[in-house]
């Protein structure tokens, strides 16, 4: 596995968890609102293979207790539940991002016991996926797929959804909520832009439409919660 990035210390990627987040590269998605689109579109060259992790986790052990895996799209890899096993055989804690197009990596993995904790994003309803996601049509039966393995798995696991004014309505919140309706939890993060975002003009809700989109969704998904802003 090539490795891409890696930030040696983070609170706030695996919550409850002191933790490394290693970046994998690719995704089938193009997200115009995507803050890491270098790892996306292959602009940037891997910065240390899977040994050079593996010999810097050891290093970390009693420091860190966490590894959480994002990307790009970690489940694009054939090779990521091998990947996962030989870092749970360190003895850290893994989180995996996905996006959910990959239900049968996501299977392999669930099933194997390979993630502790799963964060999938919804990217938005179902009529505007494609739109959101930078194509022009979207395997929604894949999606579907990935979220029922979760919500019917013993691995804990969160629905997010990244916010942006342009792409998101209130109608769109209420068509979500309906959708996964009864998931154990979710959070609305609020965009924020930096340079590595693709395109621009793209804007977060203002405070009280989060609060608005938040209180929309608890009647679906009574824990739901904001992050990435200040209210």
């Amino acid at each position: 596995m090539k490795i891409y990035g890696l930030q040696k210390m983070t609170l706030l990627d695996y919550p409850g968890h002191v933790a490394c987040t290693v970046f994998l590269g690719g995704c089938d998605f193009r997200c115009p609102y995507c803050h890491n689109y270098e790892l996306v579109d292959g602009s940037v060259p891997p910065v240390m293979d899977e040994t050079e992790l593996l010999s810097f986790l050891d290093t970390r052990k009693g420091r860190l207790d966490g590894v959480a895996i994002t990307g790009g799209e970690p489940c694009l890899h054939r090779e990521l539940p091998g990947f996962l096993r030989r870092i749970r055989e360190k003895g850290f804690a893994v989180k995996l991002d996905t996006n959910g197009a990959h239900p049968e990596i996501l299977r392999e993995v669930l099933e194997a016991q390979l993630a502790d904790y799963v964060a999938m994003d919804i990217k938005n309803c179902q009529e505007k996926y494609a739109l959101t996601v930078g194509r022009d049509a979207v395997d929604l039966n894949a999606v579907q797929a990935s979220l029922d393995l979760l919500r019917s798995g013993q691995t804990d696991y969160e629905l997010r959804t990244t916010v942006v004014a342009e792409l998101h309505t209130r109608e769109d919140v209420e068509k979500i909520g309906i959708w996964i309706a009864g998931t154990r939890r979710y959070y609305l993060q609020a965009f924020t832009d930096r340079d590595t975002v693709p395109f621009g003009g793209l804007h977060a809700p203002d405070p009280e439409t989060m609060q608005e989109y938040a209180a929309v969704m608890r009647a679906f998904v009574p824990q739901t919660e904001i992050r990435g802003m200040d209210m």
